[in-house]
């Protein structure tokens, strides 16, 4: 597995240097003039919107194991590479590799793009489906935010009735806490969880926090840390991946 790591970085790192000029823009999507503001704190986030493809190197604290992804934008195919196992989205299926045990959650299919997501916001937001508003401020650890929700359509996602509100620094115009919700595992009334942005780099132009901390919350407060990972090598490539590399491996299993 370090082979294929090492692998797709070089690859990774080719696809960085090819002109992006070959590459045809889309049309930026119609966003609201204050989520447009916050977007253009985080950097030229047009670059995330007309990239192919997108990779980064990521740290689970405290346990120190390391996760690289590689992913497609537009179809979200994913892999991700520890030394323990190995996880993919072909587009239609999530699979493990070399088994189901080698993974110790509770779903394969609700971790494949967990971390891809947040890392991403607030550019993910810009998808089809997603609609942002500007909504009454809200308050963590005593200070105020001024506050948007993202909010999903029904057809939308594995839980489109999960909840998001990002919470922007007054000053940096920028994603300081996300607020959200976890509804795939059935809970209808699920607790609001905080997930704090820190520590911004600069990626070419397009700026990623490089480190993510969740907390429990509670009345509007952060309470005990439930996690913490930090982000490394973020790239945004003008190729996609070989479709190749997201099929599942022969000793691997698809899974939920």
């Amino acid at each position: 597995m370090q082979k294929f790591s090492l692998a797709l970085t070089i690859l990774a790192l080719f696809l960085a240097t090819l002109s992006c000029e070959s590459i045809k823009e889309k049309a930026l999507p119609e966003l609201s003039p204050e989520f447009t503001e916050v977007l253009n704190a985080h950097g030229e986030w047009q670059k995330w919107y007309n990239a192919k493809a997108e990779s980064y190197a990521m740290i689970h604290e405290g346990v120190m194991t390391e996760e690289d992804a590689f992913v497609n934008l537009e179809s979200r195919k994913i892999r991700l590479s520890t030394s323990e196992f190995e996880i993919g989205f072909d587009g239609k299926e999530t699979w493990i590799s070399p088994n189901r045990e080698a993974y110790k959650g509770n779903s394969v299919k609700f971790y494949h793009n967990l971390y891809f997501y947040f890392f991403n916001i607030p550019y993910i937001f810009t998808d089809p489906g997603v609609t942002v508003e500007k909504v009454s401020d809200k308050s963590v650890n005593g200070m105020i935010y001024p506050t948007f929700q993202a909010k999903f359509e029904a057809d939308k996602g594995s839980s489109p009735d999960d909840q998001y509100f990002m919470l922007i620094n007054p000053e940096t115009n920028r994603l300081e806490y996300l607020l959200y919700t976890v509804t795939y595992f059935g809970n209808e009334n699920p607790p609001f969880n905080a997930l704090k942005y820190e520590d911004y780099r600069n990626s070419d132009g397009v700026f990623f926090p490089r480190i993510l901390t969740g907390y429990a919350f509670e009345n509007d407060s952060t309470k005990s840390i439930k996690y913490q990972v930090s982000f490394a090598d973020a790239l945004l490539l003008d190729e996609e991946f070989d479709a190749g590399i997201f099929e599942k491996p022969e000793n691997g299993v698809f899974a939920d």
